[in-house]
């Protein structure tokens, strides 16, 4: 009995000692896959005490690094779980990681809020070497998923020249102005800036382009890192803009209207924000300020979440939106046979119908279905693939582009 005591008490620390060594991933490991905004190239560099796991994250993606410290990791036999805090768009975002621990790879999970998931493998070590013109290995799918490029996923413009939000001296300049208005959707008030072109007078009548922010800004965002008001000085003042408004809401239609620390979950007051847009913010817009009031006077614009809800807004209402542009727009975007169910009636109504996306955007497969569609339906539009990826320097080129093609 003594005998078979101690043989199953071998057989446990045994087991708890294989299992220990399963669980040790002290030391680097390694990974790419693809995100929202392209391929991300992983170095974790993990190290354990106990059940407790701590150590360093430095992400490479585009050619630009960070580095942060993982949080709240734990070690539990052979599960691993820590968290990635990011700045998205000035705020502060939670990336969460759930893996499986192998003998030299761990098959991880990566969830991006609520609503983004995707999965990947890290192998133990440094990653490997590889010459500057190697093909990157794509990940495998998710909410990113590979990027494929098409052959007519080209640009239709040179890259604009350097300085186009640039404040130029000597120049007429518009003003920026942020106002409250009551939402009977949300039930509150809420607020949005609004910019009006040099010189605005209640004598003339404007145009107005509504231009919508992503799931991790809000009113202020295009602010902080295009400057349209900027970009339109310069623009107006050489002759290549009609002077317009341009009202920058805040699309996300909830009481709490911060991004937070989970913008992700904000998702579904993206689709409310229709209603606000159609019922509260435009007759706003159209009653404190001297504009025009029709179609073809109104445009629609906005960067990834915006961009998917600038197609579905703008295309979901052609009697209110003439000119509709959306860069990079995100999976909120509806399937192409639903926003257009009749081919027709937008040939006749769109004035412009503008789609862009950057070659290094894991979301380009959104776009390019958009694209394939309008296509094949013949429906005319301007389809631009940039160099960049889902980032600022592409939403601003592109507000730039669209900006000179509207109310013409």
């Amino acid at each position: 009995m003594k005998h078979a005591s101690r043989l199953l008490w071998c057989g446990l620390m045994g087991f708890w000692a294989a299992s220990l060594g399963a669980a040790d991933i002290a030391g680097p490991w390694h990974a790419q896959f693809e995100t929202p905004r392209g391929l991300q190239k992983y170095q974790f560099t993990f190290q354990t005490e106990g059940e407790k796991l701590t150590g360093k994250i430095v992400a490479e993606i585009n050619g630009q690094k960070r580095e942060t410290e993982l949080r709240e990791g734990i070690i539990q036999g052979d599960t691993v779980t820590f968290v990635e805090v990011v700045n998205f768009q000035g705020n502060e975002l939670r990336i969460r990681y759930s893996g499986k621990i192998g003998a030299n790879e761990i098959a991880f999970t990566r969830e991006v809020g609520d609503r983004f998931r995707s999965e990947f493998k890290a192998a133990r070590g440094e990653a490997p070497a590889t010459s500057p013109d190697a093909s990157p290995r794509r990940g495998g799918g998710g909410f990113g998923g590979p990027i494929t490029l098409n052959p007519d996923d080209k640009p239709a413009f040179d890259d604009p020249p350097p300085g186009i939000d640039r404040r130029r001296e000597g120049i007429p300049r518009g003003k920026v102005e942020l106002i409250e208005y009551d939402s009977k959707t949300v039930g509150t008030r809420r607020r949005m800036n609004v910019y009006t072109p040099p010189g605005y007078s209640t004598a003339n009548k404007y145009p107005v382009l509504y231009l919508l922010h992503g799931i991790g800004g809000d009113e202020t965002e295009w602010l902080r890192f295009a400057h349209p008001d900027i970009l339109l000085d310069n623009l107006i003042a050489d002759g290549k803009a009609v002077p317009m408004i341009i009202v920058m809401p805040n699309g996300r239609a909830q009481k709490d209207d911060r991004p937070g620390s989970n913008p992700m979950a904000t998702a579904p007051a993206f689709a409310r924000f229709e209603r606000d847009l159609l019922d509260d913010v435009i007759p706003t817009i159209e009653s404190r300020y001297s504009v025009w009031t029709n179609r073809e006077h109104r445009a629609l614009a906005g960067l990834s979440m915006g961009g998917g809800q600038a197609l579905n807004f703008g295309l979901g209402n052609l009697d209110t939106f003439a000119w509709v542009g959306a860069f990079s727009a995100a999976p909120n975007t509806k399937p192409p046979a639903q926003l257009i169910p009749d081919p027709e009636a937008a040939k006749q109504k769109l004035k412009l119908l503008y789609l862009s996306c950057g070659k290094k955007d894991g979301l380009i497969r959104i776009s390019q279905g958009v694209h394939a569609y309008l296509k094949e339906k013949q429906i005319p539009h301007i389809w631009h693939v940039d160099s960049y990826g889902h980032d600022p320097t592409h939403w601003r080129n592109n507000l730039w582009f669209f900006a000179q093609r509207i109310f013409k």
